[in-house]
């Protein structure tokens, strides 16, 4: 798996650039921090200038705030802004994910969090998400709450998401950046950034070592 090292300030001005409609009509839109000809055949982009954590708070599966920062704190922790009517790219990603997590030892599987934030929430209620995230891993978090708030959480990761709109089809999709950010344990940065065309062998590979706070 070939890596490349870049600014997060180059990913975040990135961002506006191109977006994935999930479902959508921009059939060949590619994620959103595309910043070289050959990025796409990365699986992990490690960042000299990691991501700072959202300060969020948004609703869990259970209908209680979740604190981001607060609850992942000292964590290694993924994220990832989809939606759960998403018929391709976001149960993809997710499932890539929790079949990799489910290789690695209890004890780093318990410690490490991944958050699932929905970019759709008028239809992504808590028991939506609770009940999408059970057929995945039931250990995901499932955040929802405030469009603006999750947009402005997801901006300042270099990820754009757009509120969600019918298709030509009469179909409501959700455009948003399908990248994974991975957080440090050690720093609580985000240091790391993946793809839609991670594969569920790349994340088997970095898994142990993010969980770590170590480069893949």
């Amino acid at each position: 798996m070939r890596k490349k090292t870049f600014a997060a300030a180059a990913l975040l001005a990135a961002a506006t650039l191109t977006l994935s409609a999930c479902g959508g009509d921009d059939s060949g839109a590619g994620p959103a921090a595309v910043v070289s000809e050959d990025s796409s055949q990365q699986a992990a982009t490690v960042l000299d200038q990691p991501f700072t954590k959202p300060d969020l708070v948004l609703t869990d599966t259970q209908g209680k705030p979740y604190d981001l920062r607060e609850e992942t704190a000292g964590r290694p922790t993924l994220v990832y802004f989809g939606y759960t009517h998403c018929p391709d790219v976001c149960p993809l990603t997710m499932n890539n994910i929790a079949v990799a997590k489910k290789q690695l030892p209890k004890a780093d599987q318990d410690a490490l969090r991944v958050v699932f934030v929905t970019t759709d929430p008028d239809r992504d209620t808590p028991a939506a998400l609770a009940a999408w995230l059970k057929g995945i891993d039931s250990q995901v978090v499932g955040l929802t709450g405030d469009f603006a708030t999750i947009r402005t959480a997801a901006r300042s990761l270099g990820i754009s998401i757009e509120p969600p709109h019918k298709d030509k089809n009469g179909k409501v999709v959700s455009t948003h950046g399908t990248q994974v950010i991975a957080f440090s344990p050690k720093s609580d940065g985000g240091y790391v950034l993946y793809g839609e065309d991670a594969k569920v062998d790349d994340y088997i590979k970095d898994l142990p070592r993010i969980v770590k706070g170590q480069n893949p």
